[in-house]
C-alpha cells in the first residue's frame, strides 16, 4: 500500500480595501443669494429645505462646510456639478473636494 499525503486545501481570499473617501466641500461667498445655495443643495445632494438651509448656514457663518463624504468620483463630479450650476447662473458659488483623513 502507497502512502497517501492529504494535504488541506487552503482558499486564499483577495483582501479588498475600500476605496479612500472625498469631503466635499461648500465655500462661502457675499454674492451668491442664500435661497439659490439651497436650491443648489436640494438638486444635487438630495438634501430637504431644512436641512440644506442648514448646511448654507453653517458655511456662512464659518466660511466652510463639509457637505458629505463620497468616493473620489462621485464627490468630484457632485463638486463640479454644483460649481457649474452656479456658473450658469453668474454666481460665484463654489465647491471643492479634499481627501477625508
Amino acid at each position: 500500500m502507497a502512502n497517501t499525503v492529504v494535504k488541506p486545501r487552503t482558499k486564499l481570499k483577495p483582501k479588498t480595501q475600500r476605496p479612500k473617501l472625498y469631503k466635499v466641500i461648500l465655500l462661502n461667498d457675499d454674492f451668491t443669494p442664500r435661497e439659490f445655495v439651497v436650491q443648489v443643495l436640494k438638486t444635487v445632494f438630495r438634501m430637504n429645505t431644512e436641512h440644506a438651509y442648514h448646511v448654507m448656514m453653517t458655511a456662512h457663518r464659518r466660511g466652510a462646510c463639509v457637505i458629505a463624504v463620497y468616493t473620489r468620483d462621485v464627490a468630484e463630479t457632485k463638486a463640479k456639478e454644483a460649481t457649474e450650476l452656479g456658473k450658469s447662473k453668474g454666481y460665484p458659488l463654489f465647491f471643492t473636494t479634499e481627501p477625508e483623513e
